[in-house]
C-alpha cells in the first residue's frame, strides 16, 4: 500500500473537526486538526495527534495548555484558514475559557492543560487533561472522503 492508499482509506473515517488554539510569544496560534479524540472521563481526557511538520508542533511542546474548538457547520471557512486552504480574509475571533484562547461560536470550546506526550512515527499525540468546557447549539461540520460536509449530505 502506497501513501495515497492509506490516506484514502483514512479518509472514509468521517470526522468531526477543530481548531487546536494556543498564545504563544503573546500571539494567538492556531491550527486545524481532526485527530482529536476523547480519552478518558475520570480524569477528564481528551488526545490530539499534531504532525511534526504542523505550524504549532514545537509551541505546543513549549507550553501548558490550548484550546479545543469543535467547529459548526457555519465556521468551514475557519476551518479552511487554520488548515491553509484558504488566505485568511477576515479577522477570526477567539476568546478566553480558563486562560486559553477558544474559537468564538464553536459548538464546544475545551480549555486543556497537557498532561503527557507519545511520539508515534511523524506526530506527537498530545494528551491533555480538560479543565473547562463551554457548549452551544448547532450542528457540526463534518469531514469525510476529503471534503467538508453536513451531517444532512453525509
Amino acid at each position: 500500500m502506497d501513501n495515497r492508499m492509506f490516506r484514502d482509506a483514512m479518509g472514509k473515517f468521517a470526522t468531526g473537526i477543530t481548531i487546536v488554539s494556543a498564545e504563544y510569544k503573546d500571539q494567538i496560534h492556531g491550527m486545524t486538526v481532526n485527530a482529536f479524540m476523547s480519552v478518558s472521563l475520570d480524569p477528564k481526557l481528551i488526545a490530539v495527534s499534531i504532525d511534526e511538520k504542523a505550524s504549532m508542533y514545537r509551541e505546543l511542546q513549549e507550553i501548558n495548555g490550548f484550546g479545543v474548538s469543535v467547529l459548526s457547520d457555519n465556521q468551514q471557512d475557519v476551518s479552511m484558514v487554520y488548515a491553509k486552504q484558504k488566505e485568511k480574509d477576515r479577522e477570526i475571533l477567539f476568546e478566553r475559557l480558563n486562560g486559553v484562547p477558544v474559537v468564538q461560536g464553536s459548538l464546544v470550546k475545551l480549555a486543556c492543560e497537557i498532561h503527557e506526550t507519545a511520539k508515534a512515527g511523524d506526530h506527537m499525540i498530545f494528551i491533555a487533561e480538560v479543565k473547562d468546557v463551554q457548549l452551544n447549539d448547532g450542528e457540526p461540520i463534518v469531514y469525510y472522503g476529503g471534503k467538508y460536509r453536513n451531517l444532512e449530505q453525509t
